[in-house]
């Protein structure tokens, strides 16, 4: 059998050309990383940019360059994928929030987010849904389908939640954080649940039942994905108490605590739910538990290594998306309607703007009703703020607009094209424009940070706050403080919804020091260190203070 040698000769010199070219790009790729992180340094005292932006500034003249050096035929190092966003660049970044975040503020506002991401997502997904249909069959874009315009509402009802991580700052405005960062993590889990209930239903033939079970779907979802997280999290920090890794080597810690985390994400979508919610309270969980179970040089290397690689991972993320946005292929299709690309950009815009200021009004008086005292409501200036940071989109709208209208980077047929080249104009305007302004905004609109923080929060800062306890309401340290005011008589309303949380923070504190901490660790547990002061003087493997 005669064996052609030229031909093979070709093959092998193809696959080395196009290996070396991949090893170019991701050398590009690496380099541009390092420069968003210099010039972010740099960039740290400015009142107006951020990493995120500045990663997406970059990534947009990058994309200029690369386009004219390939005289028009490309535009990117990496094309998009909603595999690589979901799967690899999304989990660190979740996870690390939900580590980092105060749980004292998450928990005491807990109602607060759930109506803002539950409810005010379904609200600005009616509206973005609706108007979109409207105002897009006027501009006779027939090539749209019902199963589209839902899409839409879901695409654009979701906010970014990445950007929000750059743009606040939990220990300058712990409540303003919680919300909008917890709201965002809840809506990024129903945005994509709703995604998925457009392909799973019959759009044709909505009745009762149908609303129904898609109401059923998200409670199922949200309640399988948090017990899930909650789990991985507990299993984890079992495991570590019991077998004391850390006696013999602090990596074997550091390593099962990164994969059980990982390994929560990537359960939740092997059973088609969601890895969001599921990684959030996975680091929650950790840090009330696991994270106190390791050696001390393990906690600090926990501590700085999942922050590391949320920061990377969000740079990674802004890059991106800033190369990708000027891929030409995508733009060739529209090109001979700009006028028509423009305005429905400006009618996505506007729907979002008014889809968020529909729910973030209302649902904060409702939740002012159910608080105390003055303090703890969210006035107007904060719920200006609320509105104005939530209004940022990002890569999950722009990863479920390729999952909805292409399969492989861009599209032949217009009305497709066009919503890939508006969803992509939407989150550039979206960031650029909306992340300058939320600092400043927030400098103009709320108190000074020394009054800031005595009205919002108690709580200290970071990584403190990893010693709070997990549902702690925080008025056991401000006693003393408040023994001398004399409350007003709640109403009816707020009696009925504020007591019942209050009751329930005081049953899981003794439930947690009875039960769940000589289970499975936490505040309070010292691990054995060989050689260590607690080994020579305490036979016993465990010690509590």
């Amino acid at each position: 059998m005669a064996i052609d040698i030229g031909s093979l000769m070709e093959r092998s010199t193809a696959m080395l050309s196009s290996d070396h070219k991949s090893v170019v790009s991701m050398n590009i790729f690496v380099a541009l990383l390092c420069a968003c992180i210099v010039i972010g340094h740099l960039l740290e005292e400015n009142r107006w940019m951020n990493e995120s932006i500045t990663a997406l500034v970059i990534g947009l003249c990058t994309g200029v360059v690369i386009l004219r050096a390939s005289k028009g035929k490309s535009s990117h190092l990496m094309v998009f994928s909603e595999d690589l966003f979901f799967i690899y660049l999304l989990p660190p970044i979740i996870f690390n929030a939900g580590f980092q975040v105060k749980k004292k503020q998450f928990f005491r506002n807990f109602m607060t987010i759930m109506l803002f991401g539950a409810i005010g997502t379904l609200i600005s997904f009616v509206i973005i849904s609706l108007g979109a249909m409207h105002f897009f069959k006027r501009m006779n874009i027939d090539s749209l389908k019902i199963g589209d315009y839902l899409a839409i509402g879901a695409i654009f009802a979701a906010t970014d939640s990445v950007c929000t991580l750059q743009v606040l700052n939990q220990d300058d405005t712990p409540l303003l954080y919680s919300l909008v960062f917890g709201e965002g993590v809840v809506n990024d889990a129903t945005s994509v649940v709703l995604f998925n209930a457009i392909h799973s239903f019959d759009l044709y033939h909505i009745n009762t039942n149908t609303a129904l079970q898609l109401l059923g779907n998200f409670l199922y979802l949200f309640i399988s994905s948090t017990l899930l997280g909650v789990l991985a999290g507990l299993l984890s920090a079992f495991i570590i108490k019991k077998l004391y890794m850390g006696r013999h080597s602090t990596d074997r810690e550091v390593a099962l605590m990164i994969l059980m985390a990982y390994l929560s994400y990537m359960a939740a979508e092997l059973f088609y739910l969601s890895g969001i919610l599921t990684v959030f309270f996975c680091g929650i969980v950790m840090s009330h538990y696991t994270w106190h179970n390791v050696t001390e040089s393990s906690r600090v290397t926990t501590k700085h290594a999942f922050a590391t690689l949320s920061f990377v991972a969000e740079i990674f993320i802004f890059l991106y998306v800033g190369m990708d946005a000027l891929d030409i292929e995508k733009w060739k299709v529209v090109s001979d309607s700009p006028g028509k690309s423009i305005g429905v950009s400006a009618i996505l815009l506007g729907l979002v703007l008014v889809g968020r200021a529909a729910f973030v009004f209302p649902l904060s008086f409702i939740s002012n009703l159910t608080k105390k005292s003055h303090s703890e409501k969210i006035d107007f200036k904060q719920q200006v703020t609320i509105w104005w940071a939530g209004l940022m989109r990002g890569a999950v709208s722009m990863a479920l607009a390729y999952n909805q209208f292409t399969t492989s980077g861009y599209t032949k047929v217009h009305g497709n094209a066009l919503m890939i080249t508006s969803t992509i104009t939407v989150v550039l305007f979206s960031t650029v424009v909306f992340g300058l302004m939320t600092k400043p905004l927030v400098r103009i609109l709320l108190p000074s940070p020394k009054n800031l923080s005595r009205m919002l929060s108690s709580e200290p800062c970071t990584p403190k706050s990893f010693t709070v306890p997990l549902l702690g309401n925080g008025h056991d340290s401000e006693a003393n403080q408040k023994s001398q005011d004399v409350p007003p008589r709640p109403t009816s309303l707020r009696m009925l919804l504020s007591t019942p949380s209050h009751t329930v923070h005081h049953y899981w504190r003794r439930f947690d020091n009875a039960f769940m901490r000589p289970v499975f660790g936490g505040r309070g547990f010292v691990p054995v260190v060989p050689g260590s002061p607690i080994e020579q003087s305490v036979p016993v493997v465990q010690q509590w203070q």
